[in-house]
């Protein structure tokens, strides 16, 4: 199986994207080496610029670009950009419909090493609330490089989270749209709704059920905002069951957004896996954080299961 990293996709993106779009601008906080966007610096040293670890100052000066007619893509870590900087995100880059992506980088527990400090649990209720805000979470490198390329030649601003590990890679049949919901694996007991890595944790998940003789459907939400609420519909009315699976608080996050939109259309009962009112803790790597809050693949086919016990009581 393909392992790799989100964000050594987006800095291969960056570069390739220079080389065609020559009013493609990349700014950074003082992280270009984590965030690979160094890798642009390298080849397009007059269209980068590194403001130091200064995010409202990064959220300005990108939004200064995008008025005077340049595609941005403004990078740091996900705790950083989300949370120093909502308040220009908010009143500029949103508020007046930027042509402003921001890509941030070691989402959710990925920065395992360093803590509750820097490990961003809660930036896509921040970033979702927003309005003209989209939310884009892509399931692996392959999916980042679609995705950024559907951001490109569209208006506006716009959020992408990724993660610092290496992930697999997944054997996809459909063509990357923002706003659409994916089925990667169709079943009739219970659907997996996931995004990010927790994709392809999902996928193994399934595996596992079927072996119990669950027959689960896997659903890939990309876009949190906009939201794919007709295919939730669907997967619902087909399951009468679905689990929420993020590496990400299960309040304000991609759980959230789902039985919102389900509570309009066709409610069903919804078991949210992810942080539970928690902040995050250090560990050695990344899998250890995983078992701690429930996030391997085991756990999510037992607490699936558990719960398909507990509905049918």
């Amino acid at each position: 199986m393909s392992l790799k990293a989100t964000r050594d996709a987006y800095g291969e993106w960056l570069k390739d994207a220079g080389k065609i779009n020559k009013d493609l601008v990349v700014i950074d906080a003082d992280l270009s080496e984590s965030t690979k966007t160094n890798v642009f610096a390298k080849e397009f040293p007059e269209r980068f610029f590194d403001v130091g670890s200064a995010e409202q100052n990064l959220i300005n000066l990108s939004s200064g670009l995008a008025l005077g007619g340049k595609k941005v893509f403004a990078s740091s870590f996900a705790i950083f950009e989300t949370g120093r900087a909502w308040d220009q995100i908010r009143n500029i880059v949103a508020h007046d419909e930027l042509n402003v992506i921001l890509v941030a980088t070691h989402a959710g527990l990925s920065c395992a090493a360093d803590g509750a400090s820097h490990q961003a649990l809660e930036d896509i209720a921040l970033m979702r609330v927003i309005p003209n805000m989209r939310v884009i979470v892509p399931c692996d490198a392959e999916e980042t490089k679609n995705a950024l390329d559907a951001l490109l030649s569209l208006k506006g601003p716009a959020y992408m989270r990724l993660r610092r590990e290496k992930e697999p890679i997944i054997d996809k049949k459909y063509k990357f749209q923002i706003g659409n919901a994916e089925i990667l694996s169709d079943g009739s007991d219970i659907a997996l709704i996931a995004t990010g890595m927790m994709v392809s944790y999902s996928l193994l998940a399934a595996d596992i059920l079927k072996k119990k003789g669950v027959d689960a459907s896997v659903i890939n939400v990309h876009t949190i905002k906009p939201l794919d609420s007709q295919m939730l519909c669907r997967v619902a009315k087909n399951t009468g069951m679905l689990v929420t699976v993020e590496e990400h608080s299960i309040y304000g996050g991609l759980g959230s957004a789902v039985s919102e939109a389900l509570s309009e259309c066709y409610p069903v009962p919804i078991h949210k896996i992810g942080l539970k009112d928690t902040y995050g803790q250090s560990a050695r790597s990344f899998e250890p954080l995983l078992k701690e809050y429930g996030l391997t693949p085991n756990q999510i086919a037992e607490s699936s299961e558990k719960y398909i016990k507990k509905m049918k009581r």
